[in-house]
């Protein structure tokens, strides 16, 4: 595991929407806004973040791989992958690094389907429900992992 300072925070399909996409649900808080408490939140730790977004799986796998040489943690909200992609979660088990996964809405109190995550087996620590103050929350956890 590489200890560079830096935070991978990935954001998958629709999130780009954020700020306008159904509010009552993900609230009005755009990406922008998450990836700036990101880097502040990071900052205050002592790390810095690369954020991207993608609605492409192979995007997101791309940049898990690639984050085994220059990050020492990931933070993913794999949106809607979540709840379908082993690929997703095959390379997060495979890279190795400290692993967050986020949620902005509550899950388990949504559509069945919504229920169960792969990614959440491969994962440190599971957030959901805290809105984009999630985000905050995993950051300083993925932190704390890094240090141990």
């Amino acid at each position: 595991m590489t200890s560079s300072g830096v935070i991978l925070v990935l954001n998958g399909p629709n999130l780009n929407l954020l700020g306008s996409r159904e509010p009552a649900v993900y609230g009005t808080s755009t990406l922008t806004d998450i990836e700036a408490l990101c880097a502040e939140t990071a900052t205050a730790n002592g790390f810095t973040v690369r954020c991207v977004q993608s609605n492409h799986e192979g995007v997101l796998l791309d940049e898990i791989h690639a984050a085994r040489e220059s990050a020492s943690g990931i933070v993913i909200n794999a949106g809607a992958y979540s709840h379908t992609s082993v690929a997703l979660r095959d390379a997060l088990a495979s890279v190795g690094l400290p692993t967050v996964e986020v949620h902005i809405s509550n899950v388990h109190a949504r559509e069945d389907f919504r229920h169960f995550s792969y990614l959440s087996a491969v994962s440190d620590a599971v957030i959901v429900g805290a809105g984009i103050n999630g985000y905050r929350l995993a950051v300083e956890q993925l932190a704390t992992i890094v240090r141990r």
